[in-house]
């Protein structure tokens, strides 16, 4: 393994500039994309995000900011991808640079709607990269924790345990604490469910259900999650570990989970494209929630997930989200 392995972080938002940060703690020098030129420019002048996290200063020295993808892919190692799920495609169109023998990282927690296949197994089938060179960044970790240097754990899944090992050593610090792991797409299934029990959470909150409910609602959901990955990827797992539990919590519980947030504002009656409109940032859920249902519909024995179908109902069938979780509150136990 190469030591000296260079970094590149592609994205811009709040998870992104996390990402950034925490490297920036052990390296030297990181490339870091994003396709805004101004926010790109704001912080060559000012040191800090514009838009995301902007109490985090950066030394530029350490930045390498680039508005091409193709420059970040050429010169970087390890690329940790923080793009959002549904801009994913879009971006990756406009790459010429070679991904071949690159090890890539996903930090995104979500599904590719285009190909409905988790982002590792996108890169995979698109892009031919083998599976020891791609691997997961989990949580159960805010973005907005980061920033405040509050003590948080992550998880680095990857079948290669060099490149964990690798990637744990270089985003731990005094206030990051990193494990790895060998489920690679337990994790990263993981990631992407945990949002939309989020969204079920948020809009139980928006109804006015109260914390008794909830935590009958979460203990339903990671059962729920237990029952959906097993049928994808059946393998030995705990799923009380913090990769999955964990993540599920802080994401359902969080006043600055994005996507607990966005449920919030369907439960008091917001439509979701009113919803998406007010937010400032993307709810990976909303997407997650449309390629879950349909993966689930499409196998031959399919999981029990009476959560993802009631949030599935509220946010592609209109369904009245009071009427639905009534009846969901029947399934739940």
């Amino acid at each position: 393994m190469n030591r000296d392995a260079k970094f590149a972080v592609l994205g811009g938002g709040s998870w992104a500039t996390a990402i950034a940060k925490m490297l920036c703690e052990n390296v030297d020098k990181i490339y870091w994309y994003m396709r805004n030129e101004a926010a790109i420019e704001h912080i060559r002048k000012e040191d800090h995000n514009p838009n995301y996290l902007s109490s985090v200063e950066f030394d530029n020295n350490q930045l390498q900011l680039t508005s091409d993808i193709n420059e970040a892919v050429e010169n970087a190692d390890y690329l940790v991808f923080v793009i959002p799920s549904a801009f994913l495609k879009t971006e990756l169109d406009a790459l010429s640079a070679s991904l071949q023998n690159k090890v890539i990282f996903s930090a995104i927690k979500g599904i590719v709607p285009e190909t409905s296949l988790i982002v590792g197994e996108h890169f995979h089938k698109t892009y031919d990269i083998p599976f020891e060179n791609i691997g997961v960044i989990t949580g159960p970790c805010h973005a907005e924790e980061v920033a405040l240097e509050r003590l948080s754990y992550l998880t680095i899944a990857c079948a290669n345990e060099d490149h964990a090992n690798f990637l744990a050593e270089h985003l731990s610090s005094e206030y990051i604490k990193c494990t790895t792991s060998e489920d690679v797409v337990g994790t990263e299934y993981a990631a992407m469910l945990k949002n939309i029990y989020a969204i079920a959470a948020g809009i139980a909150h928006g109804l006015g259900y109260g914390d008794n409910f909830q935590s009958v609602l979460m203990s339903n959901a990671i059962r729920e999650m237990k029952r959906f990955i097993k049928k994808t990827y059946k393998m030995k797992r705990n799923i009380n570990d913090s990769a999955y539990l964990g993540d599920l919590l802080v994401t359902g519980y969080s006043v600055f989970s994005r996507n607990r947030m966005f449920g919030n504002m369907i439960g008091k009656g917001y439509t979701v494209k009113s919803a998406q409109m007010e937010m400032n940032m993307v709810a990976e859920g909303y997407y997650a929630t449309k390629s879950a249902y349909q993966i689930n519909k499409e196998k031959a024995k399919k999981a029990r997930t009476p959560i993802i179908n009631a949030v599935y109902q509220i946010l592609y069938e209109q369904k009245n989200p009071k009427k639905t979780f009534i009846k969901l509150s029947e399934k739940l136990n």
